[in-house]
């Protein structure tokens, strides 16, 4: 079974939402958001957005299936500083035998302001390390997600 979800003007993917505070322990000396910090808030987005849609990711271990990244990639425009609130929305953009795209787009959630956006690639992979497919199940949920 081949499943394949792209971001095009005809339809709209479905934005998830998650909002997170920034600790103190994610800033950096200049008081800014550390950069690697924002894959952790990719992650937690990622994360909300599988269990938003009914398939939780422990789920998907248990299926002997894990979801490596591998490749991820980040535009900053602004930072984001101690205790500000950030909104991060994630869509699937595409979903394709073995791999799975997710684009992130973080804002400061009062102003509206962008902050970063990006994606990250992943790989449905086997127990053993080999690349499998997508369980059915999950399939099933992001197509009722769209």
């Amino acid at each position: 079974m081949r499943a394949n979800i792209e971001h095009s003007k005809q339809m709209e993917q479905k934005v998830f939402s998650h909002t997170l505070r920034v600790k103190y322990a994610d800033t950096d000396k200049m008081q800014f958001v550390y950069y690697g910090r924002y894959f952790e808030y990719f992650e937690a987005a990622r994360n909300e957005m599988l269990r938003e849609i009914g398939f939780e990711y422990k789920l998907l271990e248990t299926l002997g299936v894990m979801l490596p990244v591998v490749a991820a990639h980040a535009d900053y425009f602004s930072p984001a500083y101690y205790d500000d609130l950030l909104l991060i929305e994630s869509r699937i953009q595409k979903l394709e035998n073995v791999r799975l795209s997710i684009s992130y787009e973080l804002f400061e959630k009062g102003a509206r302001k962008k902050l970063v956006q990006g994606y990250t690639t992943h790989a449905f992979i086997n127990q053993n390390g080999r690349p499998t497919r997508p369980p059915k199940e999950l399939l099933q949920k992001l197509e009722s997600a769209r």
